[in-house]
């Protein structure tokens, strides 16, 4: 992967980036377009099985393709929840609850005119699920087979209807399929199954259409001016997207008029952005910015190390550190989210760390850590691990940080801790839903691959309230019972807590119409781009 400009270079490194980006913006000058400066070293796979995280998600999943549930993400005033999407409306069967049934929306086209319907719904099923189908995908099963773990098999009731059935009761699987890009199985099948040539001109039912990619460079996308949605019809002609590792990079490429739009600008350079005319959006949303613990094996199979982890981190010194764009982070929810309880609170108490790891007979507590440079929600990974560091080994920890890049921490989270060297790992995750933000973070039967327990964590009491939640098709007795489950696993310090992302992002003051969703995923159609 190609990284783009270094902090003695950035000038130079924003000239040669962007010269290609800046004339294709002018190419027309009745088109409009949007140029996007991502946090990702790389262009996000663009065939339909995003990598670089959910950044890769946001920007090559979101707007080419869509999903059974789409996240509703047209006000910034509540935590974001799902609506219909390829799917008009879902129900569990009475009769069988295990049994749900998905009734497709009529009328939609992939990008290259072929139907959508329940022929294509179970072919995009199969291409994760059955090794023995052409359009089987190994690496697509890495990025996407999580979704899909507890599905038994996938029936077509009629041309617009499918029946999925679970393979235990699962009361909260239409989350799962808000996760599960379509893509067009007329385009797989011409190119042969293979999706080296899907890549070239890949078929969604998006509300952009692919155009072009320079590998390491630039991804475009062009209105889908059909999109089935007239409300998200993008208000733009193109979208250009553009890796960009480097904070410092992003800040002088939006300065220049190089870009329009900037993930994460770093906070010493936001004084400067505001005074520039530029617009900083901040809002509150379900992100986290923590260490996964993996707890199966020494320090950190000893509650009392866990503990006093937490109570080591001063999170207003991150905060300040950050001036302002995170907010101290006492579990992995945020308090909008229906299921954040009322938690156990690690507050600084540095003497207490000190002594739980006294107690715990681990001095120097010696723990190693996969970071990464940069990465989707990592914000300012180098200089925030750098202060956790300082504050851990103040209480006695000794820290050693081992940086990677963001899709090689990818692939350690991926593997699970068991597989692995380090005792934690600094991951951003997104809980925008109970299933990825609770069950598939603590329950016993997701550990890796079948999901996201990077750590192994396993408490029976946890797996037994699952188990009950999944089966309760009740929300508000559901909920309970998530909460409950929250309230456990942060007595249990089963992360080490630390901030919550206020996901900063900064536009040049031609951009309107913008809503910053509290949501990882966001919406990029109502831009309007001004001359």
């Amino acid at each position: 992967m190609r990284l783009f400009g270094m902090r003695g270079m950035v000038a130079a490194a924003v000239v040669a980036v962007f010269s290609v980006a800046g004339s294709a913006a002018q190419s027309s000058a009745a088109e409009s377009v949007l140029r996007v400066a991502m946090t990702a070293a790389d262009i996000p796979d663009w065939t339909g099985a995003p990598d670089q995280g959910y950044e890769g998600y946001r920007f090559a999943g979101y707007t080419l393709y869509d999903t059974l549930a789409l996240w509703d993400l047209s006000r910034s005033d509540k935590a974001a929840d799902i609506v219909p999407g390829l799917a008009t409306s879902w129900e569990i069967d009475p009769a069988n609850n295990k049994r749900w049934v998905f009734h497709l929306r009529q009328g939609v086209k992939y990008h290259d005119g072929c139907a959508w319907n329940a022929d294509s719904a179970i072919w995009n099923f199969a291409r994760v699920m059955d090794p023995k189908a052409p359009q089987f995908n190994a690496r697509q099963v890495g990025q996407m087979g999580t979704y899909v773990v507890n599905i038994d098999n996938v029936a077509k009731v009629d041309d617009y209807t499918i029946a999925i059935t679970t393979k235990t009761p699962s009361s909260l699987f239409p989350y799962e399929m808000a996760m599960y890009y379509m893509i067009s199985d007329c385009a797989v099948k011409a190119d042969g199954y293979d999706y080296n040539k899907f890549a070239a001109a890949p078929a969604g039912t998006g509300p952009y259409k692919f155009d072009r990619v320079v590998p390491h460079e630039r991804l475009e996308l062009v209105k889908n001016a059909d999109y089935w949605d007239p409300k998200r019809v993008p208000k733009h002609d193109r979208l250009v997207l553009l890796p960009m590792p480097e904070a410092s990079t992003r800040a002088a490429a939006l300065l220049s008029g190089q870009v329009d739009f900037v993930e994460a600008p770093s906070p010493d350079t936001i004084p400067r952005l505001k005074s520039a005319g530029m617009q900083i959006i901040t809002v509150p949303y379900p992100h986290n910015w923590d260490y996964m613990l993996r707890v199966d094996t020494p320090p950190f199979n000893d509650k009392r190390v866990r503990q006093a982890a937490n109570y080591a981190m001063n999170r207003q010194d991150m905060v300040d550190m950050l001036d302002g764009v995170a907010v101290a982070a006492y579990e992995t929810l945020i308090t909008t989210q229906p299921w954040y309880g009322n938690p156990t609170k690690y507050d600084y108490d540095p003497d207490k760390a000190k002594e739980l790891l006294r107690e715990a007979g681990c001095s120097p507590c010696v723990i190693k850590v996969g970071i990464s440079t940069s990465g989707s929600g990592q914000m300012q990974p180098l200089p925030m691990n750098e202060l956790v560091k300082e504050q851990l080994e103040a209480v006695g920890f000794q820290v050693d940080l081992v940086p990677m890049d963001w899709n090689a921490l990818i692939g350690v989270f991926l593997v699970g801790g068991k597989n692995s060297p380090y005792n934690a790992i600094n991951f951003s995750m997104a809980p925008i839903d109970p299933v990825q933000g609770i069950l598939k973070k603590w329950m016993t039967q997701y550990a890796p691959p079948s999901c996201c327990n990077w750590g192994s964590y396993s408490n029976p009491d946890v797996d037994k309230l699952g188990a009950e939640a999944l089966g309760e098709f009740d929300p508000a007795k559901r909920n309970a019972l998530l909460t409950k489950i929250n309230e456990l696993v942060v007595a249990d310090a089963s992360e080490l807590y630390i901030v919550h992302d206020l996901n900063p992002r900064a536009l040049s003051p031609k951009l309107s119409g913008f809503v910053q969703a509290q949501s990882w995923f966001q919406d990029l159609t109502p831009i309007v781009v001004a001359p």
